[in-house]
C-alpha cells in the first residue's frame, strides 16, 4: 500500500513538473522584436486596440512562428526603424522598406515578398499629370523612404520648390488633401489604399523602380538566413499566396517576388 501511494504521488509530482516546465517554456519562449510605423495600412496599421495588424504583420508573424519564437511589436517612426535595427534594440524592421544597396551597407534584408512602384500624388482636381508638372511646387515625403531619395535627386531636375519631410504617411496625405502640399511621392500600394477613403487624391504619375520589399533586420543578424527560408517555405507552401489573398483581394502575380522564390540580398 505504502509502495503504491508513493508511486501514485511521484507520478503527480511528475506530472507537476512537467507541465510546470512547458509552462515556463511558453511564458519565456524567445520573442523576435519588431518595429513598425503604425500608419501603412495595408501593410501595417495600429487598430484601436493597440495591437497591429497588416501584410507584413502577418509575413513577420508567420516567419516568428515557423522559428518557434512569440514577436512583440514596437511603435516606431519610419526613419527610426533604421536606428532601432543598426543598435540592434529591434531584431526586425516591417513597413514597406525597400532594398536597396545603400541600406544594405548597415542593414541586412531577408529576399523579397513584394513588388512595388513609386508615384506621384495629388489632388484630382489639380493640374500635376507628369514629373515636369512639379516644377515650383511644394512636395511630400516620408523621412529616409525612397520616395524622399527620388525627390532630392530630382529636385533641380524637376523645378521642384521645397520637400517636406513626415514621420507618418497619413500626415504627408493629410496636408496633400489641404492645400499644404501640391503632391507626395511614395509607393503605390499604400497611396491607393489610402485613396479608397481620401478620393479627392489619386496617384498621378506611376515611376517604374522596381523596388521589392523584405523583411530588415540587423546586419548580419544571427537568424537572417532562418527567417529567409521561412519566407521560401511560405512561398512554396501557398502560406504567402493566402495572406496576400487576404489584404490585397487577389493572388500574387505569376513570377512576382510574392510568388517566387528571391536570391537573398547581398550588399
Amino acid at each position: 500500500m505504502a509502495n503504491h501511494l508513493f508511486r501514485r504521488t511521484l507520478l503527480g509530482l511528475t506530472a507537476t513538473f512537467a507541465l510546470s516546465v512547458a509552462c515556463a517554456g511558453l511564458a519565456n519562449a524567445a520573442a523576435l522584436v519588431i518595429g513598425s510605423y503604425p500608419s501603412n495600412p495595408p501593410f501595417e496599421y495600429k487598430t484601436a486596440n493597440g495591437t497591429f495588424e497588416g501584410f507584413e504583420v502577418d509575413i513577420a508573424t508567420e516567419v516568428a512562428k515557423r522559428l518557434g519564437m512569440t514577436v512583440e511589436i514596437s511603435d516606431l517612426g519610419f526613419q527610426a526603424l533604421f536606428a532601432a535595427t543598426a543598435s540592434r534594440r529591434i531584431d526586425v524592421a516591417i513597413s514597406s522598406i525597400t532594398i536597396t544597396k545603400e541600406r544594405l551597407s548597415s542593414q541586412s534584408f531577408t529576399q523579397a515578398y513584394y513588388d512595388a512602384d513609386m508615384g506621384i500624388a495629388a489632388r484630382k482636381d489639380g493640374k500635376i499629370a507628369t514629373p515636369e508638372d512639379l516644377k515650383g511646387k511644394v512636395v511630400g515625403v516620408l523621412a529616409g523612404s525612397t520616395g524622399d531619395k527620388w525627390a532630392k535627386d530630382n529636385k533641380e531636375k524637376y523645378g521642384i520648390s521645397d520637400i517636406k519631410s513626415y514621420n507618418a504617411q497619413q500626415d504627408m496625405l493629410m496636408d496633400l488633401a489641404s492645400g499644404r502640399a501640391d503632391a507626395a511621392v511614395s509607393d503605390v500600394p499604400g497611396m491607393e489604399y489610402a485613396f479608397l477613403k481620401m478620393k479627392d487624391l489619386a496617384v498621378k504619375v506611376r515611376i517604374k523602380t522596381g523596388e521589392q520589399y523584405g523583411l530588415m533586420m540587423t546586419k548580419d543578424h544571427p537568424l537572417l538566413v532562418k527567417a529567409n527560408d521561412a519566407i521560401t517555405a511560405m512561398k512554396k507552401d501557398g502560406t504567402l499566396a493566402a495572406i496576400h489573398k487576404k489584404w490585397f483581394g487577389s493572388d500574387p502575380v505569376a513570377g512576382s517576388a510574392s510568388a517566387i522564390e528571391q536570391p537573398l540580398p547581398k550588399p
